[in-house]
């Protein structure tokens, strides 16, 4: 996957990030690529569903694995608008995925460069590439903007 198609792909994140706000959700948007092809994607829907585990990455690591029959998703890349907290590296790790490409940094709960590494801590049998920082501006002004119209 060349960088064009991934900031393309990142668009798609923003968007399903976008369609959380809908229903009072963080706005956070996942998607898993496999093979070059999007074989899922979803946002946040904490509030919507009343579930603390209804993170954007979840929910898509979930449809990708019935998408693609296993859940050992080798290969896959997720792209995500939001650095993953621990519970969604651990996903992410338990998964078996190749790549995480993330936007906005988050220094309250990161787990993949910010507080935590766990994509490429040698101590667990499986690692992931990291890479950061994608389209972040959007990303983050897509956060920004979500939590100050709830404070206003």
């Amino acid at each position: 996957m060349d960088e064009a198609n991934e900031y393309d792909l990142m668009g798609l994140a923003l968007d399903e990030a976008k369609a959380a706000v809908a229903h009072g959700d963080v706005p956070v948007g996942a998607l898993v690529v496999v093979d070059g092809r999007v074989v899922a994607r979803r946002h946040n829907e904490r509030e919507r569903l009343g579930d603390p585990t209804a993170h954007a990455e979840l929910l898509a690591i979930g449809d990708a694995a019935k998408a693609t029959g296993s859940w050992r998703l080798e290969g896959a890349t997720v792209i995500v608008s939001l650095e993953p907290c621990p519970m969604c590296a651990g996903a992410l790790y338990q998964a078996r995925i190749a790549r995480l490409v993330f936007g906005a940094t988050d220094m309250k709960a990161g787990a993949c460069g910010s507080l935590y590494n766990i994509g490429s801590d040698p101590r667990l049998n499986h690692e992931f590439e990291v890479v950061q920082g994608l389209r972040a501006d959007e990303c983050g002004a897509l956060l920004t903007d979500f939590f100050a119209s709830r404070r206003g």
